[in-house]
């Protein structure tokens, strides 16, 4: 079995990915989330075993558990620089180098999944997003999509945006600037990590993703008050990131294969999210957990401040800037199908 590694994906920058007849090619993907987590682990299962049915096993996927081959957080950037051929995670993790690679993760005050994935697809969203990636040495596959997060775990109520100040928030993208204009010191930490930093009292408040894919972190053992809705991640999107270098070596057959199976993955992932929230929120609030919704003046907030961000990352990256306003024209021209097809 061929097996694309760090020394192979070093190579293909030189050559392309020769393969013998009979001989699978075989890539390790490292994930930022676990197995075990509710929607994003079942890619772990699903895709590889899709890849491989439709391939008839000449080419092989194996996922591996966080910090497994790198830190978890580091996964997209180890991709892009050799270190490990593949990667599932979100554009989000990999904002450090440019905070533009955020609005093809999420965004805040964002579309429901079907208006980000049609700027996506039909409104040239990916290809700005392949251009960056590419000029990182990354090809970006979109691999799911999930519906609006929860907004946050908190110790105690929130009552007003002063209850926020000085308080240590585990915080994903975008949303953490606006939450930082209201006082809040946030981290973007993996999914592992956040339980202990609650439990060690380095964090007083954490946010992560859907209610399913909450309660296995525990958070509602620590806080009581989960507040709705995820104004920050309306919809999310993820990414299979395959090495430049070993997507290119990769035969049209087999990228076709890989394509077709993540496009299957974001149907299943946008159904399964959408169909098992309510059970963990009955379950969460037999805890104790208190279900509760920001009210409007919070919201506005929130809103007043992320449109401040958007002002500040225009002016000091050109890259957001450009990407911003594709997004942003493409949603004022969606707005009249908006507007008179949905019924609220």
């Amino acid at each position: 079995m061929k097996r694309v590694s760090l020394y192979i994906a070093f190579a293909l920058a030189a050559a392309p990915l020769s393969v013998v007849a009979g001989d699978p090619i075989h890539i390790d993907v490292a994930s930022t989330f676990p197995s075990k987590m509710p929607v994003l682990g079942d890619v772990y299962r699903d895709l590889p075993t899709e890849v491989s049915r439709t391939s008839a096993g000449t080419l092989e996927l194996t996922f591996r558990e966080p910090n497994a081959l790198v830190p978890a957080a580091d996964t997209v950037k180890a991709v892009s620089e050799g270190r490990v051929a593949a990667a599932w995670a979100g554009a989000g993790w990999f904002a450090k180098s440019d905070s533009a690679f955020n609005l093809f993760s999420t965004v805040p005050f964002g579309p429901a999944m079907g208006e980000y994935m049609a700027w996506l697809f039909n409104g040239g969203g990916l290809e700005l997003a392949r251009e960056m990636f590419h000029a990182q040495g990354l090809h970006n596959i979109p691999c799911g999509m999930i519906p609006p997060e929860a907004s946050g775990w908190f110790r105690k109520e929130i009552k007003s945006t002063a209850d926020l100040k000085g308080l240590r928030m585990r915080f994903f993208g975008l949303g953490a600037r606006v939450m930082q204009k209201h006082g809040v010191i946030t981290e973007q930490l993996a999914p592992g990590e956040i339980l202990a930093a609650m439990e060690s009292g380095r964090l007083d408040a954490a946010e992560f993703s859907l209610p399913a894919m909450d309660q296995p972190l525990g958070l509602f053992k620590l806080a009581k008050y989960y507040y709705f809705p995820g104004w920050h991640q309306q919809a999310t999107l993820f990414d299979l990131y395959v090495n430049k270098s070993v997507w290119d070596g990769l035969s049209q057959q087999h990228q076709a294969i890989i394509e077709v199976a993540c496009g299957d993955m974001m149907r299943r992932m946008m159904a399964t999210g959408e169909a098992i929230q309510w059970e963990s929120m009955k379950r969460l609030q037999a805890e104790g957990v208190h279900l509760k919704r920001w009210p409007p003046e919070i919201l506005v907030s929130f809103e007043d401040a992320w449109l401040a961000v958007v002002k500040e990352e225009s002016e000091a990256n050109p890259n957001f800037a450009r990407i911003y306003k594709s997004y942003a024209e493409f949603r004022e021209n969606y707005a009249i199908w908006r507007h008179f097809s949905a019924l609220k």
